[in-house]
């Protein structure tokens, strides 16, 4: 049940995070400001209202947590330059072939998931929709698919990251989930707004400010409010779930994304052959899914198995 919550708070504020954050980059185009200002909204809410949650076991257990922070920040910047230069639906095809990257990183874990004839399908049938999406791509759509892929893998690294530091089955930090997220806004600040100093966004910010309507003013709070909250709710599913299956649920609920952008917002005209491209590759991310689940659990029922012998010699003596 716990699962089921955090993943559904999680991917409840990914689909808004998405859309909102779509929004607020076109009417207020300085990326590392926009970011800035998510980040230090979280610091302070998290400072202001968290404080007695806030558990730091030791230093050793903050500098492992630190190491999070660059691709923390990584991920966050260009997931605001990949909205900014391409479609949601591109973002959301290419996003979908993220956990192929995670199960790689994830062989490298100390307790490894094994693969599976269904793992490899769903593999094929995510990179088979992948490309007929990006078959059909304009010139200009295709100049967002470097920031799109550079996002993906910087989010591999950070969902593989953070589930080989908060897994009990891992090597978890002894840092709570709010102290997570406050070290990951906090520290992630400094190098966002030396980024806005160095790209000279400062000195538009004054005239970016004017230009914005009352909408877009809305829309910028709550791009802080549900960045908070993505915060916290993704450190709190990836205690409990892979960072593959993490990736993978994230990725299948975009389908409403892609509603949205080409039904409601008329933002984007869908080829047939894109739409079933971005159906595809989803639902190959759902049978990925699915094959992963399967491994868990047979893993689960072969380690109980193994300690049975145990426990009956325990029993006997």
């Amino acid at each position: 049940m716990e699962q089921l919550v955090a993943a559904g708070c999680f991917c409840f504020c990914s689909v808004g995070m998405m859309y909102f954050n779509k929004m607020a980059v076109s009417a207020f185009p300085l990326e590392c400001s926009l970011v800035a200002m998510q980040m230090a909204f979280a610091t302070v809410m998290l400072l202001g209202f968290g404080w007695q949650t806030l558990h730091v076991g030791s230093l050793k257990d903050l500098l492992r947590w630190c190491m999070v922070v660059p691709w923390f920040t990584g991920m966050l910047l260009t997931s605001i330059l990949a909205l900014k230069h391409a479609s949601m639906s591109l973002v959301i095809v290419l996003r979908a072939m993220s956990p192929l990257g995670s199960l790689v990183v994830e062989r490298f874990y100390p307790d490894p998931v094994g693969s599976s004839s269904a793992l490899v399908m769903s593999i094929v049938v995510m990179v088979m929709g992948g490309a007929m999406y990006c078959a059909q791509l304009d010139q200009s759509a295709r100049q967002g698919i470097f920031w799109v892929i550079l996002n993906a893998g910087i989010a591999v690294c950070d969902r593989c990251l953070q589930r080989l530091m908060l897994a009990k089955d891992q090597h978890p930090v002894d840092i709570s989930k709010n102290a997570c997220a406050l070290i990951s806004n906090g520290l992630g600040l400094v190098p966002v707004l030396v980024a806005a100093v160095c790209l000279g966004e400062f000195s538009e910010l004054p005239h970016a400010v004017a230009q914005l309507n009352a909408w877009d003013k809305v829309n910028i709070a709550v791009t802080c409010i549900i960045g908070l909250g993505i915060s916290y709710c993704g450190i709190w599913a990836q205690s409990l779930i892979s960072a593959t299956s993490f990736l993978v649920m994230v990725n299948a609920n975009k389908f409403v994304i892609i509603a949205i952008e080409a039904i409601g917002l008329h933002t984007k005209v869908l080829s047939y052959t894109q739409a079933a491209g971005a159906t595809v590759t989803l639902l190959g991310a759902c049978l990925y899914a699915q094959a992963r689940r399967d491994l868990e659990a047979a893993a689960e029922e072969q380690e109980r198995q193994a300690l049975l012998p145990e426990h009956s010699a325990c029993k006997k003596v």
